[in-house]
């Protein structure tokens, strides 16, 4: 089964969650659904159409906040992408490397991380990005949006999320 965009009452992507949780905040009252896959989900007594986006009946308010430091967010923020030699990588592949690095007094932070093959992370080593003559492509950055909005779902985002996700991915 496939992944729910859920929508705040505005109409504002909020994260995505299971099918399961989609149904239950369904049934529960707290959700309705805007877009449905065409596949079904089937019970004894029951038989729906799999939820796509569904959309809170009450506006959360979520005010800006700064997403959590993740793996999955910082290779989500830099597009599964090296940021040395731009070779796209997949998650298994993908590594993390700290541009200044944490023997040199680097943090872990937004700012200090990015993601790296494991070819340009073992040339970097121990080393800042000047000290082995490398270039990162862009300044990683701290985000005010959710990156794992951003994924692509190896280039099939599903076709119901286009239009509520537009805006975002226009931004990028």
């Amino acid at each position: 089964m496939q992944a729910v965009l859920l929508l705040n009452a505005s109409f504002e992507p909020l994260k995505v969650i299971s099918w399961q949780r989609a149904v239950t905040m369904f049934f529960s009252g707290k959700v309705e659904v805007i877009e449905e896959y065409d596949h079904q989900i089937r019970s004894v007594s029951i038989v729906i159409k799999a939820p796509a986006v569904v959309r809170l009946l009450k506006l959360v308010k979520i005010g800006r906040r700064s997403p959590p430091l993740s793996r999955t967010n910082i290779l989500a923020r830099d597009q599964f992408t090296c940021q040395y030699c731009r070779k796209e990588l997949s998650s298994k592949e993908a590594t993390l490397d700290h541009i200044i690095p944490r023997s040199q007094g680097g943090t872990t932070s937004w700012e200090n991380i990015v993601c790296a093959c494991p070819d340009c992370n073992r040339q970097k080593g121990g080393r800042t990005p000047t000290q082995a003559k490398m270039r990162l492509i862009k300044k990683p950055i701290r985000p005010d949006w959710l990156p794992i909005l951003n994924l692509n779902f190896n280039g099939n985002l599903p076709t119901g999320w286009y239009s509520f996700l537009n805006l975002y991915i226009q931004q990028k």
